[in-house]
């Protein structure tokens, strides 16, 4: 049996890079660890809405302009 699954691509990364920021920095300014950071830049992790958020006023960006769902099958 196959279900829809959503997964949430994004642009932390290249947002993060065209302002220079390490992901100690991004981290730090959003106050999560930077694995963290690591597990949203590499989509193993979806943030929590309100964390979704923060880093979108972080990046001075609408929430839509960074996350992006990618609706895949995926069986079950």
């Amino acid at each position: 049996m196959l279900s829809n699954l959503y997964f949430m691509k994004n642009g932390v990364r290249e947002q993060r890079r065209q302002r220079g920021l390490s992901q100690i920095d991004l981290a730090a300014g959003l106050g999560v660890s930077r694995q963290t950071v690591i597990a949203i830049e590499s989509g193993k992790y979806s943030p929590s809405l309100p964390l979704a958020f923060r880093i979108a006023r972080f990046f001075n960006q609408p929430v839509e302009a960074i996350f992006h769902p990618d609706e895949e099958e995926v069986g079950t």
